[in-house]
């Protein structure tokens, strides 16, 4: 799918991959929901790859990046203006911060990250319909989106991550089939 470039195409897109997720975890038994990736790092690209060790992992990490976006958000509202990522972190190195999302969960269960994801998703879809289309997909429309635009924020902390997190469990069930 395209990215989306309207408000009401963010929705659709952010919904949409919310419900497949859903869709695809529903279904699954204990051991399916608790069990360790094993994917062959020799054939995959990318850190995260080798970094999420289960789907829990992949359910706090999409709750932690909707946590920095309902964060950045609020506070940038409120004028403490600030970049998405956290101090220390920029996009050459966030895949350090990934690992520490990550590891702040290791005594989070399986559940307890499910309920997290759900809750977040609500709160990020709810600050969304906050927003005006302008507000969302034009550069410039808010001051402290810097080159980018809001929309692009909200679709790379959902739509884009759900895509990758769909990815992701379909291919670590499909190994277990």
């Amino acid at each position: 799918m395209a990215r989306p470039t309207t408000k009401e195409e963010f929705i659709k897109a952010a919904d949409d991959g919310f419900d497949k997720i859903m869709a695809l975890l529903e279904p699954l038994t204990p051991e399916e929901r608790n069990g360790r990736f094993s994917f062959d790092l020799s054939k995959e690209k990318g850190a995260h790859w080798a970094r999420d060790r289960n789907i829990k992992d992949v359910l706090v990490h999409l709750y932690e990046w909707h946590q920095l976006l309902l964060n950045w958000v609020e506070d940038n509202q409120q004028g403490r203006t600030h970049d998405f990522l956290p101090d220390g972190y920029n996009w050459r190195n966030y895949g350090e911060m990934n690992v520490k999302l990550r590891d702040k969960h290791d005594d989070t269960t399986y559940d307890q990250a499910l309920n997290l994801f759900i809750e977040s998703h609500k709160k990020v879809m709810a600050l969304a319909q906050s927003f005006t289309n302008e507000q969302l997909f034009t550069k410039g429309a808010l001051p402290w989106t810097g080159n980018s635009t809001l929309g692009f924020a909200f679709i790379s902390s959902t739509s884009s991550h759900y895509d990758w997190a769909l990815k992701k469990i379909r291919k670590y069930l499909k190994g277990r089939k």
